[in-house]
Protein backbone atom coordinates (compact mmCIF):
# COMPACT_ATOMS: atom_id res chain seq x y z
CA UNK A 1 0.00 0.00 0.00
CA UNK A 2 1.27 3.46 -0.87
CA UNK A 3 1.87 5.99 1.88
CA UNK A 4 -0.59 8.71 2.81
CA UNK A 5 -1.73 10.84 -0.10
CA UNK A 6 -0.35 14.40 -0.12
CA UNK A 7 -3.80 15.63 -1.13
CA UNK A 8 -5.72 17.56 1.52
CA UNK A 9 -9.37 18.35 0.71
CA UNK A 10 -10.05 22.09 0.64
CA UNK A 11 -12.53 23.67 3.00
CA UNK A 12 -14.89 24.30 0.08
CA UNK A 13 -14.86 22.07 -3.00
CA UNK A 14 -14.69 23.79 -6.40
CA UNK A 15 -15.11 22.23 -9.83
CA UNK A 16 -11.91 21.72 -11.79
CA UNK A 17 -13.24 21.12 -15.29
CA UNK A 18 -9.79 20.06 -16.52
CA UNK A 19 -9.37 17.35 -13.90
CA UNK A 20 -8.87 14.68 -16.55
CA UNK A 21 -10.19 11.18 -17.07
CA UNK A 22 -11.93 9.63 -20.04
CA UNK A 23 -15.33 11.20 -19.33
CA UNK A 24 -14.17 14.59 -18.07
CA UNK A 25 -15.76 16.34 -21.05
CA UNK A 26 -19.29 15.24 -20.07
CA UNK A 27 -19.07 15.35 -16.28
CA UNK A 28 -20.28 18.46 -14.48
CA UNK A 29 -21.70 19.30 -11.04
CA UNK A 30 -25.00 20.73 -12.30
CA UNK A 31 -28.09 19.29 -13.99
CA UNK A 32 -30.30 20.54 -16.80
CA UNK A 33 -29.87 20.89 -20.59
CA UNK A 34 -26.85 22.42 -22.24
CA UNK A 35 -28.53 22.93 -25.61
CA UNK A 36 -31.88 22.81 -27.36
CA UNK A 37 -32.52 19.59 -29.25
CA UNK A 38 -35.77 17.75 -29.77
CA UNK A 39 -35.83 13.97 -29.66
CA UNK A 40 -36.87 12.04 -32.76
CA UNK A 41 -40.13 10.12 -32.57
CA UNK A 42 -40.89 6.97 -34.55
CA UNK A 43 -44.13 5.18 -35.32
CA UNK A 44 -44.33 2.82 -32.33
CA UNK A 45 -45.87 3.66 -28.95
CA UNK A 46 -42.62 2.84 -27.14
CA UNK A 47 -39.76 5.23 -27.86
CA UNK A 48 -36.41 4.29 -26.35
CA UNK A 49 -33.44 6.66 -26.20
CA UNK A 50 -30.35 4.76 -25.23
CA UNK A 51 -26.88 3.35 -25.82
CA UNK A 52 -25.74 -0.27 -25.54
CA UNK A 53 -23.90 0.13 -22.27
CA UNK A 54 -24.89 -2.46 -19.65
CA UNK A 55 -27.72 -0.25 -18.43
CA UNK A 56 -29.02 0.22 -21.95
CA UNK A 57 -28.78 -3.48 -22.80
CA UNK A 58 -31.10 -4.33 -19.90
CA UNK A 59 -34.00 -2.57 -21.60
CA UNK A 60 -33.42 -3.67 -25.19
CA UNK A 61 -33.14 -7.27 -24.01
CA UNK A 62 -36.44 -6.87 -22.12
CA UNK A 63 -38.20 -5.44 -25.16
CA UNK A 64 -36.87 -8.18 -27.43
CA UNK A 65 -37.90 -10.82 -24.88
CA UNK A 66 -41.42 -9.39 -24.81
CA UNK A 67 -41.60 -9.50 -28.58
CA UNK A 68 -40.29 -13.07 -28.51
CA UNK A 69 -43.29 -13.95 -26.32
CA UNK A 70 -45.65 -12.40 -28.85
CA UNK A 71 -46.43 -9.08 -27.17
CA UNK A 72 -46.93 -6.95 -30.28
CA UNK A 73 -47.50 -3.89 -28.12
CA UNK A 74 -43.84 -4.04 -27.18
CA UNK A 75 -42.71 -2.97 -30.66
CA UNK A 76 -40.39 -0.04 -30.22
CA UNK A 77 -38.15 2.53 -31.85
CA UNK A 78 -34.65 2.66 -30.34
CA UNK A 79 -32.74 5.88 -30.94
CA UNK A 80 -29.00 6.17 -30.40
CA UNK A 81 -27.88 8.60 -27.69
CA UNK A 82 -24.16 9.27 -28.02
CA UNK A 83 -23.24 10.11 -24.45
CA UNK A 84 -19.62 10.96 -25.30
CA UNK A 85 -20.98 13.73 -27.53
CA UNK A 86 -23.36 15.06 -24.89
CA UNK A 87 -26.67 13.98 -26.49
CA UNK A 88 -28.03 13.28 -23.01
CA UNK A 89 -27.88 17.00 -22.22
CA UNK A 90 -30.19 18.04 -25.05
CA UNK A 91 -33.47 19.64 -23.95
CA UNK A 92 -35.56 16.79 -25.34
CA UNK A 93 -33.62 14.12 -23.50
CA UNK A 94 -33.62 16.05 -20.23
CA UNK A 95 -37.41 16.28 -20.56
CA UNK A 96 -37.68 12.50 -20.48
CA UNK A 97 -34.87 12.00 -17.96
CA UNK A 98 -33.93 14.97 -15.77
CA UNK A 99 -30.96 12.91 -14.56
CA UNK A 100 -29.43 12.93 -18.08
CA UNK A 101 -28.55 9.23 -18.06
CA UNK A 102 -29.46 6.49 -20.51
CA UNK A 103 -31.77 4.67 -20.96
CA UNK A 104 -34.96 6.73 -21.07
CA UNK A 105 -38.37 5.68 -22.36
CA UNK A 106 -41.52 7.43 -23.56
CA UNK A 107 -44.65 5.27 -23.57
CA UNK A 108 -47.11 6.94 -25.95
CA UNK A 109 -49.66 4.13 -25.95
CA UNK A 110 -52.16 6.02 -23.79
CA UNK A 111 -53.91 9.36 -23.94
CA UNK A 112 -51.08 10.97 -21.94
CA UNK A 113 -47.47 9.99 -22.66
CA UNK A 114 -45.63 8.40 -19.74
CA UNK A 115 -41.94 8.94 -19.20
CA UNK A 116 -39.87 6.30 -17.44
CA UNK A 117 -36.20 6.66 -16.55
CA UNK A 118 -33.66 4.57 -14.64
CA UNK A 119 -33.14 1.12 -16.10
CA UNK A 120 -34.58 -0.79 -13.14
CA UNK A 121 -37.72 1.33 -13.19
CA UNK A 122 -38.12 0.71 -16.92
CA UNK A 123 -37.79 -3.06 -16.45
CA UNK A 124 -40.41 -3.10 -13.71
CA UNK A 125 -42.73 -0.79 -15.68
CA UNK A 126 -42.59 -3.00 -18.79
CA UNK A 127 -42.96 -6.20 -16.75
CA UNK A 128 -46.11 -4.85 -15.12
CA UNK A 129 -47.46 -3.38 -18.34
CA UNK A 130 -47.22 -6.67 -20.22
CA UNK A 131 -47.54 -9.11 -17.32
CA UNK A 132 -44.27 -10.89 -18.07
CA UNK A 133 -40.93 -11.71 -16.43
CA UNK A 134 -42.10 -10.60 -12.97
CA UNK A 135 -43.66 -13.29 -10.75
CA UNK A 136 -47.09 -12.66 -9.30
CA UNK A 137 -46.75 -14.90 -6.23
CA UNK A 138 -45.81 -12.55 -3.36
CA UNK A 139 -42.74 -14.48 -2.25
CA UNK A 140 -41.40 -14.99 -5.75
CA UNK A 141 -42.12 -11.37 -6.66
CA UNK A 142 -40.25 -10.18 -3.57
CA UNK A 143 -37.24 -12.37 -4.47
CA UNK A 144 -37.21 -11.00 -8.02
CA UNK A 145 -37.46 -7.37 -6.97
CA UNK A 146 -34.85 -7.88 -4.25
CA UNK A 147 -32.31 -9.01 -6.85
CA UNK A 148 -33.36 -6.24 -9.23
CA UNK A 149 -32.69 -3.62 -6.59
CA UNK A 150 -29.55 -5.44 -5.49
CA UNK A 151 -28.22 -4.76 -8.95
CA UNK A 152 -29.24 -1.12 -8.91
CA UNK A 153 -27.40 -0.63 -5.62
CA UNK A 154 -24.38 -2.80 -6.41
CA UNK A 155 -23.47 -1.88 -9.98
CA UNK A 156 -22.24 1.65 -9.13
CA UNK A 157 -19.45 0.03 -7.13
CA UNK A 158 -18.56 -2.00 -10.22
CA UNK A 159 -18.92 0.79 -12.78
CA UNK A 160 -18.28 4.15 -11.17
CA UNK A 161 -16.06 2.56 -8.56
CA UNK A 162 -13.90 -0.29 -9.85
CA UNK A 163 -14.35 0.45 -13.55
CA UNK A 164 -13.49 4.11 -13.20
CA UNK A 165 -10.38 3.74 -11.10
CA UNK A 166 -9.12 0.58 -12.85
CA UNK A 167 -9.78 1.58 -16.45
CA UNK A 168 -10.54 5.28 -16.82
CA UNK A 169 -8.98 7.40 -14.08
CA UNK A 170 -6.09 9.61 -15.27
CA UNK A 171 -3.82 8.03 -12.64
CA UNK A 172 -3.88 4.67 -10.86
CA UNK A 173 -4.66 4.89 -7.16
CA UNK A 174 -3.79 1.68 -5.33
CA UNK A 175 -6.16 2.24 -2.43
CA UNK A 176 -9.14 2.97 -4.70
CA UNK A 177 -8.51 -0.02 -6.97
CA UNK A 178 -7.96 -2.38 -4.04
CA UNK A 179 -11.08 -1.13 -2.28
CA UNK A 180 -13.38 -1.55 -5.26
CA UNK A 181 -11.80 -4.80 -6.49
CA UNK A 182 -12.51 -6.29 -3.07
CA UNK A 183 -16.13 -5.15 -3.26
CA UNK A 184 -16.66 -6.45 -6.82
CA UNK A 185 -15.28 -9.86 -5.87
CA UNK A 186 -17.60 -9.90 -2.86
CA UNK A 187 -20.52 -9.14 -5.18
CA UNK A 188 -19.50 -11.93 -7.54
CA UNK A 189 -19.38 -14.29 -4.57
CA UNK A 190 -22.90 -13.20 -3.59
CA UNK A 191 -24.11 -14.05 -7.09
CA UNK A 192 -22.19 -17.30 -7.28
CA UNK A 193 -23.62 -18.56 -4.00
CA UNK A 194 -27.16 -17.68 -5.08
CA UNK A 195 -26.76 -19.29 -8.51
CA UNK A 196 -25.46 -22.46 -6.86
CA UNK A 197 -28.95 -22.75 -5.36
CA UNK A 198 -31.14 -22.02 -8.39
CA UNK A 199 -30.93 -21.71 -12.18
CA UNK A 200 -31.82 -18.01 -12.13
CA UNK A 201 -31.62 -15.26 -9.56
CA UNK A 202 -35.29 -15.29 -8.57
CA UNK A 203 -35.59 -19.07 -8.69
CA UNK A 204 -36.48 -21.46 -11.50
CA UNK A 205 -37.75 -18.77 -13.89
CA UNK A 206 -35.87 -16.19 -15.93
CA UNK A 207 -36.98 -12.71 -14.85
CA UNK A 208 -36.18 -9.01 -15.01
CA UNK A 209 -33.69 -9.65 -12.19
CA UNK A 210 -31.54 -11.68 -14.59
CA UNK A 211 -31.98 -9.06 -17.32
CA UNK A 212 -30.71 -6.39 -14.95
CA UNK A 213 -27.71 -8.28 -13.60
CA UNK A 214 -26.52 -10.09 -16.72
CA UNK A 215 -25.30 -7.11 -18.81
CA UNK A 216 -22.99 -6.04 -15.99
CA UNK A 217 -21.80 -9.19 -14.27
CA UNK A 218 -22.18 -11.55 -17.22
CA UNK A 219 -19.88 -9.48 -19.39
CA UNK A 220 -17.51 -9.08 -16.46
CA UNK A 221 -17.03 -12.83 -15.93
CA UNK A 222 -16.51 -13.30 -19.68
CA UNK A 223 -13.64 -10.81 -19.55
CA UNK A 224 -15.45 -8.25 -21.70
CA UNK A 225 -15.89 -5.47 -19.14
CA UNK A 226 -12.88 -3.25 -18.38
CA UNK A 227 -10.62 -6.11 -19.59
CA UNK A 228 -10.44 -7.08 -15.94
CA UNK A 229 -11.15 -10.81 -16.12
CA UNK A 230 -7.65 -11.97 -15.24
CA UNK A 231 -7.17 -9.26 -12.63
CA UNK A 232 -10.35 -10.31 -10.81
CA UNK A 233 -9.86 -14.06 -11.45
CA UNK A 234 -13.41 -14.33 -12.74
CA UNK A 235 -12.97 -18.01 -13.67
CA UNK A 236 -13.53 -18.82 -9.98
CA UNK A 237 -17.25 -17.99 -10.24
CA UNK A 238 -18.41 -21.14 -11.98
CA UNK A 239 -22.11 -20.76 -11.24
CA UNK A 240 -22.13 -17.21 -12.55
CA UNK A 241 -20.39 -18.45 -15.70
CA UNK A 242 -22.98 -21.20 -16.19
CA UNK A 243 -25.82 -18.70 -15.79
CA UNK A 244 -24.10 -16.19 -18.08
CA UNK A 245 -23.66 -18.69 -20.90
CA UNK A 246 -27.25 -19.88 -20.66
CA UNK A 247 -28.66 -16.36 -20.93
CA UNK A 248 -26.32 -15.43 -23.77
CA UNK A 249 -27.85 -18.13 -25.97
CA UNK A 250 -31.35 -16.68 -25.81
CA UNK A 251 -32.32 -15.26 -29.23
CA UNK A 252 -33.84 -12.13 -27.70
CA UNK A 253 -30.67 -11.49 -25.72
CA UNK A 254 -28.53 -11.84 -28.82
CA UNK A 255 -30.71 -9.26 -30.57
CA UNK A 256 -31.10 -6.94 -27.62
CA UNK A 257 -27.40 -6.57 -26.94
CA UNK A 258 -26.86 -5.28 -30.50
CA UNK A 259 -29.41 -2.46 -30.37
CA UNK A 260 -27.91 1.05 -30.00
CA UNK A 261 -24.41 -0.42 -30.12
CA UNK A 262 -21.94 1.80 -31.97
CA UNK A 263 -18.58 0.17 -31.25
CA UNK A 264 -16.86 -3.18 -31.63
CA UNK A 265 -17.19 -5.51 -34.59
CA UNK A 266 -19.67 -4.32 -37.24
CA UNK A 267 -21.47 -7.64 -36.79
CA UNK A 268 -22.34 -6.64 -33.22
CA UNK A 269 -23.88 -3.27 -34.06
CA UNK A 270 -27.37 -2.03 -34.83
CA UNK A 271 -27.25 1.71 -34.24
CA UNK A 272 -31.01 2.22 -34.36
CA UNK A 273 -33.88 -0.22 -34.28
CA UNK A 274 -37.30 0.63 -35.71
CA UNK A 275 -38.64 -2.74 -36.79
CA UNK A 276 -37.87 -6.43 -36.34
CA UNK A 277 -36.73 -6.56 -39.95
CA UNK A 278 -33.82 -4.27 -39.09
CA UNK A 279 -32.01 -7.36 -37.83
CA UNK A 280 -32.70 -9.20 -41.10
CA UNK A 281 -31.58 -6.45 -43.46
CA UNK A 282 -28.13 -6.02 -42.04
CA UNK A 283 -25.09 -6.74 -44.19
CA UNK A 284 -24.22 -10.37 -44.77
CA UNK A 285 -21.25 -10.31 -42.40
CA UNK A 286 -23.57 -9.20 -39.58
CA UNK A 287 -26.15 -11.85 -40.39
CA UNK A 288 -23.66 -14.70 -40.18
CA UNK A 289 -21.30 -13.51 -37.46
CA UNK A 290 -21.10 -15.15 -34.07
CA UNK A 291 -21.22 -12.80 -31.09
CA UNK A 292 -20.49 -14.86 -27.96
CA UNK A 293 -21.18 -13.49 -24.51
Amino acid sequence: MNGASPYTPPTVWTWNAANGGKFANINRPIAGPTHEKDLPVGRHPLQLYSLATPNGVKVTVMLEELLELGHRGAEYDAWLIRINEGDQFGSGFVAVNPNSKIPALWDRSGATPVRVFESGAILQYLAEKFGAFLPTHPGERAECLSWLFWQMGSAPFLGGGFGHFYAYAPSKIEYAIDRYAMEVKRQLDVLDRRLAESPYLAGDAYTIADMAVWPWYGTLVKGQLYEAGEFLQVHEYTHVLRWTDAIAQRPAVRRGRMVNRSWGQPSSQLHERHDATDFETRTQDKMTAKDPA
